[in-house]
């Protein structure tokens, strides 16, 4: 299988659990001390390009060639010579084809254009609490960075001081939260997006938001995700929560009003309860009965106003795939997000997790075989964004890619939320008083913080980059935890420049699946990329016979 490290020397960077494909731990804390890749990332930013004690050491890749199919087994091809998407202004020349002008904005979308700053957004930030709890931290540094931000699935059905009545919502104050916290630093960049599932459509979130909001916001609908093939979960600790859940017409489970249940809960043999939400399209029997329900649905999503609206799929098979890609193309949708097995969950069954569905890189090389095929056809085929276990910089530059030109963004998850959790830590620290309300998990700066200091301008790298974007007197009012998916953001974006300015392609429209090569013959096979050792073959021998 592909190589997955506990640790890497070079970068002082270990993993507290075991390590995933992403990098990450598959098991992420919010209480984390630290300190992986990303978790140091977050405080330390582009510096974690670099291997570490620099003057002190010489560093060399252990360049390990991976067995199976992963991400981890594409690798990245350079060029000798030429420059080419230069942004505008820019000349050819060697003083200016440096790696800090190759541009990584970009846009998605069909008739309105969605801008970003970086080529990364968020993953569905729903109804856990985990999400609710740091959402302050996720949606300001998303703004401040100028990426889209997604709100998952069930925020309104699983507040207790929504007000639904007749179908229609009257008051959803968590929803209005997080919408309002983006909205408050959007500068253009970015967007706000909505997720939608069997409940909220019941639940009349579509009209709720555009009544509210209008185009501000888009509209996701969803079919799945890369970490589970049913619907979200939540766990409930509380037995008149879990009643309340039921009676607003969740899944839960075990049943929290049978006295079994109920006398169980007390006693403690129960702790928590589940709260799950419906499957898709049960009632229908064909894909014929699928299409016809979708296009009715963005038909009715358009009649009340939305202009723009995305589809969020998971790592169903390659029926569903093609689905997926041809109806959101079909319907002209804005975005389409292909989230692959190995995408993160704040709550699914574990071996479910371990064990369902078709991996990303397996899922992403499909989707770009099936792309190509409507091109053929004479289509205009709809913006992508890939997910499912992406984390570094590396892996933004192979999405993008892989699934060239058709890939815009790259959903990350896990990752962006890690600079969340250990910026309100940090912040819960040096701020007693704002502890439980960012809800801070430490009582003192763990050592892998506190060597680089004990206040924020010492800690975070960027700290400065924010005060110069949003004021030094409006620093008081931004979260550590937004500053520090900023600094995280600053080194993907650093990062992703290097490894463009490296392939001599200064813009995101010009990378392309000729920049990325197979690391083995297996990968080869199944995502129709060049072997290493063939790619340019012919090219060479000429060279050499000429």
């Amino acid at each position: 299988m592909a190589r997955v490290v506990k640790s890497n020397d070079a970068l002082g960077t270990v993993n507290r659990g075991d390590p995933c494909e992403s990098g990450l731990c598959t098991l992420c804390r919010c209480d984390c001390r630290g300190k992986c890749e990303t978790w140091l990332s977050s405080l330390r930013g582009r510096k974690l390009l670099y291997p570490r004690d620099y003057s002190f050491v010489t560093a060399g890749s252990a360049n390990i060639n991976p067995l199976g199919v992963s991400y981890n087994s594409l690798r990245i091809d350079g060029y000798l010579y030429g420059a080419k998407d230069l942004p505008k202004g820019l000349s050819n020349s060697e003083d200016e084809c440096i790696f800090p002008n190759v541009s990584t904005e970009g846009e998605f979308g069909q008739k309105i254009k969605t801008k970003f700053r970086v080529p990364i957004m968020t993953g569905a930030l729903g109804s856990t609490f985990i999400a609710a709890k740091y959402w302050e931290s996720f949606a300001v540094g998303a703004a401040l960075v100028g990426i889209p931000i997604v709100v998952g699935e069930n925020v309104v059905g699983v507040d207790k001081e929504a007000v639904i009545e007749k179908g229609r919502i009257k008051k959803a104050p968590e929803l209005d939260r997080r919408i309002q916290t983006f909205l408050r630093y959007y500068d253009g960049y970015g967007t706000i997006i909505v997720q939608m599932n069997v409940e909220d459509t019941r639940n009349g979130v579509a009209e709720y938001v555009i009544d509210k909001y209008g185009d501000k916001v888009i509209l996701e609908l969803k079919w799945g995700q890369g970490a589970k093939c049913i619907g979200g979960e939540i766990q409930v600790t509380n037995l008149d929560y879990a009643i309340f859940l039921k009676k607003r017409g969740y899944v839960v489970d075990p049943d929290p009003e049978l006295p079994e249940v109920q006398e169980a809960m007390k006693k403690g043999a129960i702790k928590s309860i589940a709260r799950h939400s419906r499957l898709g399209y049960t009632s229908l029997s064909s894909r014929e009965k699928v299409r016809d329900a979708f296009m009715k649905e963005v038909k009715r999503l358009r009649k009340l106003g939305y202009k723009r609206i995305s589809l969020k799929t998971g790592s169903y098979g390659m029926e569903a795939l093609a689905m997926a890609i041809r109806y959101a193309t079909d319907a002209k949708l804005d975005l389409l997000t292909i989230d692959g097995s190995g995408g993160g969950t704040g709550m699914s069954p574990w071996n479910m997790m371990e064990s369902w569905g078709v991996p990303s890189l397996l899922l992403h090389a499909k989707a770009y075989e099936y792309a190509k095929i409507l091109v053929d056809k004479g289509k205009k085929v709809v913006d992508m964004a890939f997910a499912g276990g992406l984390a570094r910089e590396d892996h933004i530059f192979k999405a993008l890619a892989l699934g060239a030109p058709f890939t815009k963004l790259v959903c990350m998850g896990r990752a962006l939320m890690i600079p969340g959790y250990l910026g309100s830590n940090v912040e819960g620290v040096i701020y007693p008083e704002r502890k439980a309300k960012v809800n801070g998990m430490w009582d003192k700066l763990p050592p892998a913080v506190s060597e680089f200091g004990t206040t924020p301008e010492e800690i975070f790298a960027c700290y400065y980059d924010v005060e110069k974007k949003v004021g030094k007197s409006e620093m008081k009012n931004i979260p550590l935890g937004a500053i520090a998916l900023y600094t995280l953001a600053d080194k993907l974006k650093v990062g992703l420049q290097q490894l463009m300015a490296g392939v001599r392609k200064f813009s995101l429209s010009g990378i392309s699946r000729d920049d990325i090569y197979a690391a083995n013959r297996e990968t080869q096979r199944e995502t129709g990329l060049a072997f290493i050792t063939e790619k340019s073959d012919k090219l060479a021998k000429k060279i050499l016979r000429g």
